[in-house]
């Protein structure tokens, strides 16, 4: 697939939504920019919120926003869509009257009473109370066109005035761009600091050169506090790495010890301070008169130390700190980049023993978690039941990296292309995200889901984590199969809802969460030991019509509930996000049919078919093991059973495992023994043992 073929089959997909959610194509184009955005870590989530109009003689205009919490960065988008086929080019000049549409909205939601004209209980009336109770708090206006036309290439830098001095950036994204970043290895954008920006040498430095593998180099340095928040205030948190944002952003506030050392005791910031761990890839430096400094840095992220990051930039900018007699100490890990994967699990594994001091779980690490893995496994061996007059199955396709449903059709013929699509259809691609948000709401948290992508990615890892060590086996092929029919129940609502009389624009996403919730809560509480078959979803591959009835009912109840002009909060948007908003949807009353419990299924029948499906999970978990375990030499054994003596790592089960294994192919170990010797390797890694000699 190239940019051409991603661009037709993109604005094709557009049409299709169009027509198929009875929206705008506009809005359906700004929609799917932002969710390819999100999945590129480019926006934090995004929140459709569409106003047109003129005020001081002026014409402004916004198709939607999100707040960035963690940085204080208000991202407002602006959709220049076309829809014909025909090629156009964005030039500088539209650009900047575009650009100027979105700054007059600010100007106008701030300074006059636009928010007295504007029906209360829409979404531009929730993003302009956002703005005015934030205003003393934004950091930074980041301005984003989505466009379909091409980008001129005359376009170099765009520099747009700071707002009542406040710094405004422009971004303009054209399908080419979003191509590049989403299409991309690592399926995101990537940071790349020169840093002679922003000091003449760039960073004085050492090289721990006795360190160096052929999988990393090190580098020991001192960055200036001006620096360091000079890039802070420039990328923001897309400086941290994944799962310290995402740590930071829901457990930890700014230190207080960090800031009062900042403004008391400056000349004691480096004695007192832990300093920064950071990786980067294509590191650069260079040997001068006065030393050895790094110049340039590519994918350059934060692993340990945000905290020191923020409230550096958070003291010079609230506090008016100066950080002249700042420095930090810096370790840099210049990762070599022979195989993304293998980088990537590097600077996770990396990101995970810098943060061991602040008790980060393995639930902060989630996108590396093995349940991923194995969702992943059970998407490419399971065939989904062909849909009604379909004459093929298809596969339910689970994104456990970023782009991994493109980046498998880059490099595949066009009739490949057109097979592998038939068999992963687009609208059955699952990302790491949905399937947290889907699994969320069925299980009563649609406050959480309302909280953003992130926010609730990382409550479902807690979760997650602590079910996966009771018990792993329970995350198997019915799991798996359950997830596609709620994301099937999704597909619906996001369907339907904006076809509905009762439906006022606005909110569909927050309906969604709810709707599935309180569904699932009526049918336990009217029939208590039954709960909804997900798996007669699954083998029909569409809802049966009852539910879409009882779904679209218990939708509009929910949609007047969550608008009631009684809420506690004013603004709808966070007010979805508070658990009170889920305690009153919880007490509506809905009669349920009597037809429901034909697609229902008794507590009894699930928990047998559990069971059975977890026996099914460890069959494949041994099987797994095994061929774990002779993938590996009987030489690389017998040096693992030599340095696991030496350091007394093995116990008498540990022992005999390790004497069948040393006589790989000649005898094979048993799925019990492989899961020990897997344990023990695993153990003797950590405790140093070289694999790779």
């Amino acid at each position: 697939m190239d940019a051409q073929e991603f661009k037709k089959d993109f604005l094709e997909s557009i049409k299709s939504a169009a027509a198929v959610i009875g929206e705008g194509s506009c809005a359906a184009f700004a929609d799917n920019m932002s969710q390819y955005l999100i999945d590129a870590e480019v926006l934090s989530d995004f929140v459709p919120s569409f106003y047109t109009g003129r005020k001081l003689s002026r014409k402004y205009r916004v198709d939607g926003y999100v707040l960035d919490e963690f940085d204080s960065t208000m991202n407002l988008v602006i959709a220049d869509f076309d829809g014909n086929d025909m090629e156009r080019t964005i030039t500088n000049a539209h650009a900047k009257q575009l650009f100027g549409q979105l700054v007059h909205f600010i100007n106008v939601a701030l300074k006059t009473d636009l928010y007295r004209e504007i029906e209360i209980s829409t979404p531009c009336a929730d993003l302009i109370d956002l703005l005015r109770l934030n205003e003393t708090k934004i950091r930074k206006y980041r301005l984003l066109i989505f466009t379909d036309a091409d980008m001129s290439s005359a376009i170099k830098t765009i520099e747009i005035p700071d707002f009542e001095n406040v710094p405004v950036e422009g971004q303009i994204w054209d399908i080419d761009r979003l191509f590049r970043v989403c299409c991309s290895e690592q399926g995101r954008q990537i940071i790349e600091i020169d840093f002679r920006e922003y000091c003449s040498d760039g960073i004085p430095c050492l090289e721990a050169s006795t360190a160096a593998t052929n999988q990393y180099r090190s580098y020991l340095g001192v960055i200036p506090g001006t620096v360091l928040a000079d890039i802070y205030d420039r990328y923001g948190s897309k400086l941290l790495e994944g799962n310290v944002r995402s740590f930071l952003s829901t457990k930890v506030a700014v230190n207080k010890k960090i800031r009062a050392t900042i403004l008391n005791s400056p000349q004691m910031f480096f004695a007192f301070n832990n300093g920064i761990s950071a990786t980067a890839l294509d590191v650069q430096v260079e040997n001068t008169s006065k030393g050895r400094f790094i110049t340039f840095a590519r994918d350059f992220q934060i692993i340990n130390g945000g905290q020191t990051t923020a409230s550096i930039s958070n003291a010079r900018y609230k506090d008016k700190a100066a950080l002249e007699g700042i420095y930090v100490q810096m370790k840099l890990t210049a990762i070599d980049e022979s195989t993304q994967e293998e980088s990537d699990e590097l600077i996770r594994n990396i990101s995970r023993s810098s943060n061991s001091q602040n008790k980060v779980s393995d639930a902060d690490f989630f996108a590396s978690h093995p349940f991923h893995r194995r969702m992943e496994q059970i998407s490419r061996l399971t065939f989904a039941p062909a849909a009604a007059g379909v004459q093929y199955e298809t596969k339910w396709f689970y994104e456990r990296a970023r782009g991994q449903y493109l980046q498998e059709q880059m490099r595949l013929t066009p009739a490949k292309k057109k097979q592998f699509e038939l068999q992963n259809p687009k609208n059955k691609v699952i990302k790491k995200t949905d399937l947290a948000k889907v699994q969320n709401s069925w299980m009563g948290h649609p406050h959480i889901v309302s909280r953003g992508a992130q926010t609730n990615f990382s409550a479902f890892a807690e979760w997650i984590d602590e079910a996966w060590n009771t018990n792993e086996a329970q995350f198997n092929e019915r799991y798996f199969q359950s997830t596609a029919a709620l994301l099937l129940m999704f597909q619906f609502l996001e369907q339907k809802i904006p076809k509905q009389t009762w439906y006022e624009g606005g909110y569909r996403a927050n309906v969604i969460y709810y709707t599935a919730a309180l569904f699932r809560r009526l049918i336990k509480q009217q029939f208590s030991s039954a709960d909804l078959d997900l798996m007669l979803i699954w083998n029909k591959q569409e809802l049966p019509e009852i539910i879409q009835q009882v779904l679209l009912d218990i939708s509009e109840v929910v949609f007047f509930k969550i608008t009631d002009p009684q809420r506690k909060v004013i603004n709808v948007t966070q007010w979805c996000k508070r658990s009170e908003c889920w305690d009153g949807v919880k007490i509506l009353t809905y009669e349920l049919p009597p037809e429901i419990q034909n697609c229902l299924i008794s507590s009894g029948e699930v928990k047998s078919a559990e069971r059975s499906a977890k026996k099914d999970q460890k069959i494949t978990n041994d099987i797994n093991a095994q061929v774990e375990v002779i993938k590996y030499s009987a030489d690389v054994w017998k040096r693992i059973s030599e340095f696991a003596v030496v350091n007394h790592l093995v116990s008498p089960a540990d022992v005999s495992a390790l004497a069948i294994a040393c006589k790989i192919p000649e005898k094979l170990p048993n799925s019990y023994q492989s899961k020990r010797l897997l344990a023990l390797l695993n153990k003797v890694r950590e405790e140093g043992f070289n694999l790779e000699q």
